[in-house]
């Protein structure tokens, strides 16, 4: 009877206010030097704001590009640091002024990935001079729990 109890009681601990209620939002620094295999360009640098909601099985971003050959392709990869790894999202390309932001709905367990081990996936950019990456930044950052509505900005 103990263990039914306790088996219970752990069940809805885990549904109050668990991931459902759970955001990730990382912020990401990206740079020539991180491109792996490399190299990348030397002078690219680069940042992107990326927001996971599971909940909704979204994820949006808004990705900056300085100092690179113009843009051809952006995406979010599979893989720790240091590690090439599988597109798991094709990002809009980069505009010429190097700007590329847009939300795109992804498969549930994607997103949760994402939001619970972001740290094992990367962002970056291609160019024709660096096919293979021109700047990339891993993902920095990670859940954040809204148990409560957050008041306007400047309250």
């Amino acid at each position: 009877m103990r263990k039914l109890i306790l088996a219970g009681a752990i069940a809805l601990a885990a549904c109050a206010g668990g991931p459902q209620n759970t955001r990730a939002a990382f912020y990401v620094s990206m740079t020539g030097i991180q491109e792996v295999p490399g190299p990348g360009d030397p002078d690219g640098t680069g940042t992107v704001e990326v927001n996971v909601d599971p909940r909704q099985a979204q994820v949006c971003w808004n990705l900056y590009a300085r100092q690179i050959d113009p843009a051809t392709a952006a995406h979010i990869h599979r893989g720790a640091e240091g590690v090439a790894g599988p597109v798991v999202l094709m990002l809009t390309t980069p505009d010429a002024a190097g700007r590329s932001q847009g939300c795109a709905n992804v498969d549930p367990n994607l997103a949760r990935e994402l939001a619970f081990q972001g740290h094992l996936f990367y962002v970056n950019v291609h160019n024709a001079t660096h096919p293979n990456g021109a700047i990339r930044g891993q993902l920095r950052g990670g859940p954040v729990t809204h148990d409560q509505p957050r008041a306007p900005a400047g309250q």
